[in-house]
């Protein structure tokens, strides 16, 4: 099987889930604090329901593959093919009211991502890519993903989701980002990666992501020709401290500053 098989499975996940995580949107529902410290870590019944769903899903289709979720662990890690899914990514924007959160669907083979996919249901738009390509399906239609040209840092706008998330010493490394860059804001989770897939940022820094936060996105931004890798430049797809840039150069400049 290639990646090409799967891509109207990867639909059909999104969809279901969608349809399940809707009816709990901007509603009073529970959230519960999955924190062990002080970090405010909310999950609540749409992130548990829109992942048994998928869940199901994939063990009737593919029961030989292998599941990695942010709600219910992992099962078959070591198989050939294995899934990433966040159902939300962005609880604390989908419990404020905001649609700046998505589910994150990937499909690793042999431990690369290979194809990813962000849905966004309450907006209806799916950003989706293989690598090789990617694409947004939306209200204004269908397009191609393609990032924006940015020379250097000082004419990048770069996005974190909030330095509050990183440790002391992370914080003051970002702050050489911050006062390199031409507009630094904070949000988004994985919306900015999207927004730097079509062209509208240049650069997303972030730490402490876990595998499900990162692995549907890194197809999509290196599908629209950016460039996704840890803080040290290595593979990005296990989490951690994560920089993503729509220009090499940009990209250069910034893992100068963070290992500087």
């Amino acid at each position: 099987m290639t990646v090409i098989d799967f891509s109207a499975f990867i639909g059909r996940l999104a969809t279901a889930s969608g349809e399940t995580i809707l009816p709990f949107f901007r509603t009073s529902l529970s959230i519960d604090d999955k924190s062990k410290t002080r970090e405010f870590d909310p999950v609540t019944e749409a992130d548990r329901a829109a992942e048994a769903v998928m869940r199901r899903l994939i063990k009737a289709n593919f029961p030989q593959h292998g599941i990695v979720g942010e709600e219910f662990g992992n099962e078959r890690e070591d198989a050939d093919y294995v899934w990433v899914l966040d159902p939300i990514d962005g609880t604390k924007s989908f419990i404020g009211g905001f649609p700046i959160w998505g589910t994150l669907i990937a499909l690793l083979h042999k431990g690369v991502p290979v194809y990813g996919m962000m849905h966004q249901p309450f907006i209806g738009e799916r950003f989706s890519g293989d690598n090789g390509s990617a694409i947004y399906k939306g209200p204004s239609g269908e397009r191609r993903l393609q990032v924006r040209r940015c020379a250097s840092l000082s004419e990048a706008t770069t996005y974190t989701t909030s330095p509050l998330l990183m440790n002391e010493r992370d914080r003051a490394i970002f702050s050489r980002i911050e006062k390199g860059a031409r507009l630094s804001r904070y949000g988004g989770d994985c919306y900015s990666y999207c927004m730097l897939a079509a062209g509208h940022v240049d650069l997303v820094v972030e730490t402490e992501l876990k595998p499900y936060d990162i692995a549907a996105l890194i197809p999509i931004v290196t599908g629209a020709g950016g460039v996704v890798t840890t803080w040290e430049g290595g593979p990005a797809q296990g989490g951690g401290r994560i920089v993503a840039a729509g220009d090499a150069r940009v990209h250069e400049e910034a893992l100068k500053l963070l290992n500087g």
